[in-house]
């Protein structure tokens, strides 16, 4: 069983300043809720409650939202708020969570790396900080499915189109069902004509207390830093590793257009916006076209 959880949230978030200079990427708010906050609820969705989150320099917000904030909620039980009392009480009992600080920037490899102590020999789930999954299972209980029939590495995948492979990982191998593969090999964004398939790494996984030592041994790739796709690559050599193949939507709201897809397609869910939101969004179009 899957008891514990990794969220990497160390990155700069320099595609988004100067809105990330002095607040993290994974704070930015969906509507009214931080993107940090939909991945800690996936976590505990699919039965986690025990999550470290790997930060860095000016990150101490993502600490100060899952922390209890007594004078916010007096004012709120004066104003009778009793709805939104609720849901800040809530906010520092989701989980047990801990933080530890990355203290250089040497990749996610090495982000991972920080949490050794934490998960000792057990497998872990790690969630990318700042990517949403929208699923009716959590993709996170889809890995943990997974991890539990084979007892090996699961990598969260997604289909993208042949000709945007470049811009990911990509995994390859033999298919065991219609939604998992037994890989044999992860390439970094390689070229369209000498991709293993079109299945790209989607910012899931549970790993093994294996890929620590393979962290030790993963040389410094792209950008000068421990990569964990270089990781898993080593690791590939010593035992399995399979991909699934999520089903969901992912949204990467560290891409500019994906936090703007995102924010629309959320407002759209929620009953208090949707009716008056569509029709805006009818007019403004109506306004380009």
């Amino acid at each position: 069983m899957i008891k514990k959880a990794v969220i990497p949230a160390a990155g700069l978030g320099t595609r988004f300043l100067p809105a990330t200079k002095a607040q993290p990427k994974e704070m930015l708010p969906i509507i009214d809720t931080p993107t940090i906050q939909y991945v800690v609820q996936e976590a505990v969705d699919s039965g986690i409650e025990d999550i470290l989150i790997i930060t860095g320099k000016g990150k101490r917000s993502i600490e100060d939202h899952f922390d209890r904030n007594y004078e916010l909620e007096t004012r709120l039980e004066e104003k009778e708020d009793e709805a939104l009392l609720h849901e800040m009480r809530r906010l520092s009992d989701m989980a047990d969570i801990h933080f530890v600080r990355q203290r250089e920037l040497n990749g996610l490899g090495d982000a991972i790396y920080y949490a050794r102590h934490h998960v000792g020999s057990e497998p872990f789930a790690v969630l990318l900080g700042d990517t949403i999954m929208d699923s009716v299972i959590p993709v996170t209980q889809q890995l943990i499915d997974t991890y539990e029939q084979y007892r090996g590495t699961v990598i969260a995948v997604e289909e993208v189109p042949a000709d945007k492979v470049n811009r990911y990982g990509i995994v390859g191998g033999s298919s065991l069902s219609d939604s998992i593969m037994e890989l044999n090999t992860l390439v970094e964004k390689p070229a369209v004509e000498s991709a293993p398939s079109n299945l790209a790494i989607a910012g899931r996984y549970i790993l093994t207390a294996d890929i620590f030592s393979a962290i030790e041994q993963t040389p410094k790739g792209k950008n000068n830093e421990i990569q964990l796709t270089d990781a898993m690559r080593l690791l590939l050599k010593r035992e399995c590793v399979y991909s699934h193949r999520i089903e969901g939507r992912r949204h990467d709201i560290g891409n500019k257009m994906d936090f703007l897809k995102t924010t629309v397609e959320f407002a759209l869910k929620r009953k208090e916006f949707a009716g008056p939101f569509l029709k805006f969004l009818k007019e403004i179009v109506a306004q380009h076209s």
